[in-house]
């Protein structure tokens, strides 16, 4: 699929086959010592995995970037972790998150499944980690509670909010990157509510 820049149907030159881009203005540049972050969320899949870049305040968040990643059906598996590997060094650099949230292996079809998923959230990682950026991960328990308020949400509700919580005029798609794009929201929650913590505010619970 063809990447554009968010919201203005811009063509990309430097589109890559297996991936897709959605770009804003601002997405790459040097990392900021403002209260904002830059945030790479990451839905590991043997299939596709998702990506999603955030600046967020823990309050107001602004989409920077999103998409898949799909290996060539020829590659072996390791091949295909090495194209994962790579294309994520790649998009780092690109997009220059502060932190990586990832989601964690919460369930699998089958022992093969879960096995093959855990590589490739080890290669993502690993990404993170060669690039010095701290990482973060949440089950998608914590994801769903974070963005939707509630843990059973399923995609359709979650690319919803995700979409009104990022002020995009439709739902972000497909899934894999929509469920991307919640990771790092939720590691936007987590800032607000450190923040709170930090400023001595007094966090109470719902009665």
């Amino acid at each position: 699929r063809e990447g554009h820049r968010s919201g203005h149907g811009i063509p990309l030159s430097n589109q890559v086959p297996s991936s897709t881009h959605r770009y804003v203005p601002g997405a790459s540049g040097p990392r900021h010592s403002s209260n904002k972050l830059k945030i790479l969320g990451i839905d590991p899949g043997s299939v596709a995995t998702g990506y999603g870049a955030i600046e967020s305040d823990g309050n107001n968040h602004l989409l920077l970037e999103y998409g898949v990643l799909k290996s060539p059906a020829s590659l072996s598996f390791p091949e295909k972790l090495l194209h994962i590997h790579t294309r994520l060094l790649e998009i780092i650099e690109e997009c220059r998150p502060d932190r990586m949230a990832v989601e964690s292996l919460f369930y699998a079809a089958n022992v093969k499944s879960a096995l093959k998923l855990g590589h490739v959230r080890g290669v993502a990682l690993v990404a993170g980690v060669s690039k010095g950026l701290p990482i973060d991960e949440y089950s998608p328990l914590e994801i769903k509670q974070a963005v939707v308020g509630y843990g059973r949400a399923d995609k359709a509700q979650v690319q919803k909010m995700v979409m009104l919580l990022l002020g995009l005029e439709k739902p972000p798609e497909p899934h894999d990157a929509a469920d991307a794009l919640a990771v790092a929201l939720c590691h936007a929650h987590r800032l607000r509510f450190e923040r709170k913590i930090a400023g001595g505010e007094t966090v109470r619970s719902k009665s």
